[in-house]
């Protein structure tokens, strides 16, 4: 019965059965939605368009799976967010299928349920972007080169390997071949095991990974004749190697990431940490050191690289929960209890986290009432917010006592009551999270707006924004008004007059506004607005919300 609560019913709560609980969030998830829904209306699954212009920066499996779902499942939030909650169920049971072959089946149910509940995996497990899906794959890569050095008798797991990797390429480019090979090479050399590294390289493989992946990159150079170089290096070497994506983070960017990306289970292990006997839930040295380079590798990677998204660490949280979880397993194995000052940090450290939590909870309606739309601070919030916060607060609050009270009741059960609790937390913070972000963050609040005011025949233009989402949600193409950012490439290959028409500068804005006699216009926050009225004498506010305005320009 545990076994069906930890892989199968609380994964699907959380991974799968709420995705449609939050709208898309701008500017990313937006995008990831309309690039598969312009697939399908287009015909054309070889070169990504959004907003009709060529995309090349990413492969297009995840594109494909999404473009399929949306066949199936209609366009919504959904079907959209839907192949990375199935890639993040893969990641945990993954990590039970490690756990059990390094140890045992009870070792890989820990390390299944400690990723579910962790609030990184969980968060980017449940939105459209491409980083689930790569660290699904990249991981799954690992964990089938590990196998294809150790059990030798299995050819196939040489081609499965291959063939992992050519789906993490077609997810994210280079990177999910090099960081597969990377990791299993590092380890073979630092277990002594340098001579097995020719292993890596089948012929058969390589053949498989070929026929999987060049399709595309012909395809793909056939109608962009600019595509190797600008997918190569522009988008892989010079991503990683200069600043061309906005400023260097600090080299500890990632630590913080971590740390929080594992509560709110994080803070029980320093009841379960046994420092007196870490060889007894540590795994054998070579799977100590595979998972040790898997993490290490690729935090240094990302640590030193000139390219920091808070996202691109995702992969290091699989093996992370495959030691925490022999951990956790080794001490309810013992049913040992905390003492002394460590028992005293346990405790303090348990309802330190619970007060931070609803401290966080209780802080919206605070600042709300300091929220300036005229510099920007936005922070809005429904009535209907005590309500939302009831179920992560009761949860926060249990977190304090009760798999205590249970553990020192019935001898048992401490792990499974923080499990419960920590999932029984991250589905009740969904709601607020909802009411909180989706005002200002997401275009969907604007589509009822939009469909009532903006006549079908019209043009809706986004004033020094650009928000994917009013395409995608109302399903329209809106010219766009100086903030093109990523498109600028693309935007430099359409005809003049589509870019004229879909592209414009403040100045041509400004003056098509003076030479139609109606135009409607979509932007966000006072600045832009008072901006709008300074230029031009008869704007009305048809519809706003605090932070979007949908606009009436005559002339």
């Amino acid at each position: 019965m545990q076994k069906r609560y930890i892989l199968l019913l609380i994964p699907f709560i959380l991974y799968i059965g709420l995705l449609g609980i939050m709208p898309q969030m701008e500017p990313d998830e937006a995008r990831y939605s309309l690039i598969p829904s312009a697939m399908n209306q287009s015909g054309n699954y070889v070169t990504p368009h959004i907003k009709n212009v060529v995309y090349l920066e990413k492969p297009p499996l995840v594109y494909w799976a999404t473009a399929m779902s949306f066949k199936v499942f209609g366009e919504n939030d959904f079907s959209a967010r839907l192949f990375a909650g199935f890639c993040a169920w893969g990641c945990i049971l993954l990590a039970y299928f490690i756990g059990k072959y390094f140890r045992d089946e009870k070792t890989g149910l820990y390390a299944a349920a400690l990723l579910t509940i962790s609030a990184f995996p969980f968060a980017l497990g449940r939105i459209n972007i491409l980083d689930m899906p790569l660290t699904f794959f990249v991981c799954f890569s690992i964990w089938l080169g590990y196998l294809t050095l150790t059990e030798e008798k299995k050819k196939y797991l040489y081609y499965l390997f291959y063939f992992s990797c050519a789906l993490a390429f077609l997810t994210k480019g280079v990177i999910g071949v090099v960081f597969p090979f990377i990791v299993l090479v590092l380890w073979l050399i630092w277990a002594g095991r340098w001579r097995q590294i020719w292993q890596l390289f089948s012929p058969i493989g390589i053949l498989i990974f070929l026929i999987v992946v060049c399709p595309w990159l012909i395809l793909a150079q056939k109608e962009n004749s600019d595509f190797l170089w600008f997918f190569f290096v522009r988008e892989h070497f010079l991503r990683f190697t200069t600043k061309m994506h906005g400023k260097t983070e600090p080299f500890y960017y990632y630590l913080p990431i971590i740390i929080v990306g594992t509560i709110p289970w994080s803070v029980y292990l320093i009841k379960a940490w046994k420092g007196k006997s870490i060889k007894e839930w540590l795994f054998s040295k070579e799977e100590n050191k595979l998972l040790a380079v898997w993490i290490l590798f690729i935090f240094l990677f990302y640590t030193f690289s000139s390219s920091k998204l808070a996202t691109y660490i995702a992969p290091v949280f699989l093996p992370l929960a495959l030691f925490a979880g022999s951990v956790f397993c080794s001490y309810e194995q013992d049913l040992s209890e905390a003492s002394g000052g460590k028992k005293v940090f346990y405790r303090i450290a348990v309802i330190f986290q619970s007060l931070i939590i609803i401290i966080v909870l209780f802080l919206p309606p605070v600042l709300k009432q300091y929220s300036d739309p005229e510099k920007g601070l936005v922070i809005m919030i429904s009535g209907n917010w005590w309500l939302y916060i009831l179920l992560p607060l009761l949860a926060a609050v249990l977190m304090i006592f009760l798999p205590d009270l249970i553990f020192n009741k019935l001898r048992r059960g401490w792990f499974l009551t923080v499990y419960l609790l920590c999932a029984l937390f991250l589905v009740g913070i969904l709601f607020p999270l909802n009411d909180f972000l989706a005002p200002y963050r997401s275009a969907k609040v604007a589509k009822e707006a939009i469909l009532r005011y903006v006549p079908l025949d019209q043009d809706l233009y986004q004033y020094r924004e650009n928000f994917y989402g009013i395409d995608f949600y109302n399903k329209i193409r809106t010219p766009i008004v100086e903030d093109f950012g990523e498109l600028s490439e693309g935007i430099a290959k359409l005809p003049s007059a589509e870019r004229k028409r879909y592209f414009l500068s403040r100045n041509e804005f400004f003056q098509l506004c003076v030479q139609r006699k109606d135009v409607y216009c979509i932007t966000q926050h006072k600045n832009k607005l008072k901006e709008i009225k300074e230029k031009l004498s008869q704007v009305d506010v048809l519809w706003d919300n605090g932070a979007f305005y949908l606009l009436h320009i005559k002339k």
